[in-house]
């Protein structure tokens, strides 16, 4: 089987629902609360698991009653978790609002996602290493480099945005930013491949040979955002693990994060297999 270990934050989310997002000082009434389970790693390794892969949790939750709860979910979901620490800091929580058109302002606190630590030993048998930056720096950079030794590919969500050093850069095979993230990553040569989103226009494929490939995304009725590129990001990766090409593994992510939009909260929203699999047959039948 397909495997992929994601490198990432675990967190409980908190989701207010209004009309429209508030401006700097100023107080909206909620419409709606909702509680789950989210942060970028966590996200990720629960989509790419749901697209078939065997999954690797790397990571770190606090001793408490939400790091026992993001254990369950890795459990319900099938995740080895062998490699998720706990330590004495408050698993990391995100408070999220949500406008009527689902789109979405999010302030994240680390806790215990601070503490994240990838040894090398947590790489070996992987086919895709996926990773964000809601784990400091040093720990992104140490799992690329140990996934390019023992010949893995590298997937580099960059969010959120920050200067990328060149030593991180020159470990990552594929770079996945969104169309507002690529302009803050700084100078250092990439010699990867760049797969830019553009939220509801798809994404744009930068290949290594200077040529480039625009992938619309599907129609659909958005609820909300939140875990859309997340969504995007695990099935990429499950997808590239299990040996299509990144154009292919691009148009059936595109198809996971255009279907997370239309379901409220970030882990409910991410799609199975068969349903992306009855998207991609019907936009895309040589998928």
């Amino acid at each position: 089987m397909a495997r992929v270990v994601v490198v990432g934050s675990m967190n409980i989310d908190h989701i207010a629902r209004v009309e429209r997002l508030p401006r700097p000082g100023e107080t909206v009434a909620g419409e709606a609360y909702l509680r789950s389970l989210g942060g970028k790693g966590l996200n990720q390794a629960i989509a790419a698991a749901r697209q078939g892969a065997d999954v690797t949790m790397v990571g770190a939750v606090g001793v408490d009653a939400d790091g026992d709860e993001v254990l369950a979910a890795l459990d319900a979901e099938g995740i080895d978790r062998r490699r998720v620490r706990r330590v004495e800091l408050p698993t990391g929580r995100a408070h999220i609002t949500v406008d009527a058109t689902g789109t979405n302002s999010i302030v994240v606190v680390a806790g215990a996602n601070a503490a994240a630590m990838c040894p090398s030993e947590a790489i070996a048998g992987a086919d895709v290493v996926l990773t964000q930056l809601e784990v400091p720096m040093t720990t992104v950079a140490d799992a690329l480099a140990a996934a390019q030794a023992a010949g893995a590919r590298t997937v580099l969500n960059p969010a959120p945005a920050r200067e990328l050093p060149a030593e991180l850069v020159v470990h990552c095979d594929v770079l996945v930013p969104n169309e507002t993230e690529v302009d803050g990553l700084g100078v250092a040569p990439f010699a990867g491949e760049l797969l830019v989103t553009l939220g509801e226009r798809g994404a744009e494929l930068r290949r290594t040979d200077g040529t480039s490939l625009l992938l619309p995304a599907p129609v659909v009725a958005v609820a909300d955002t939140t875990a859309a590129g997340d969504a995007l990001c695990g099935c990429l990766a499950a997808g590239l693990a299990a040996g299509l090409s990144l154009e292919d593994a691009a148009r059936r992510a595109l198809v996971a994060g255009s279907l997370a939009c239309t379901v409220v909260g970030a882990v409910p929203s991410l799609p199975s297999r068969d349903a992306v699999s009855r998207m991609v047959s019907r936009l895309f039948p040589a998928l």
